[in-house]
């Protein structure tokens, strides 16, 4: 079977996925799940959850139903699910499961956009908390839509400048 260019996309739009939110988890202490930063923002560990739910969504529009990821009791278990469903939306992406009322197009700009933005906001409570993220140039990251598990590549091209003393522009 021969995969059409815009399910290749969304195959590579997930694994870009998982890659980022590995590299916003890794390394980070023991206690980051549960930090709170205030305000009403989600914790990571809820956070996680929320990117599970949000995937589960975007699986309904291959599968009907609804989805609602209950809480886990561990931050593994809840990354672990998180990965897992990216590998269900990989395998629906991978058979040309056809999609129900909804087009590719609207399927990222939707759930996996959504998805990805949260991915970014694991990345800023790390820098909140007090454990940045080191910077990479992701153009060269090793992205393969084969992988959409926690154990994501080491980054090909840290930033060489990491932790950045380059003065802010005015």
């Amino acid at each position: 079977m021969i995969m059409n260019e815009k399910r290749q996309m969304l195959r590579h739009f997930l694994a870009a996925l998982a890659y980022r939110t590995q590299k916003a988890l890794r390394g980070a202490p023991d206690n980051f799940a549960n930090f709170e930063p205030g305000g009403g923002v989600r914790t990571p560990m809820q956070l996680v959850r929320h990117m599970a739910s949000v995937l589960g969504y975007a699986r309904t529009f291959f599968i009907g139903g609804e989805y609602w990821a209950e809480p886990l009791e561990t931050f593994d278990e809840e990354v672990e699910r998180f990965h897992q469903m990216l590998a269900d939306l990989r395998q629906l992406l991978d058979v040309d499961t056809p999609l129900i009322d909804i087009t590719e197009e609207r399927m990222l700009q939707g759930p996996f956009s959504d998805a990805m933005t949260h991915a970014g906001q694991l990345a800023i409570l790390r820098r909140l908390y007090g454990a940045p993220v080191p910077s990479e140039n992701f153009i060269l990251a090793d992205v393969s839509a084969e992988n959409l598990s926690s154990k994501q590549p080491d980054p090909v091209a840290p930033d060489a400048h990491w932790p950045s003393e380059r003065p802010r522009p005015e």
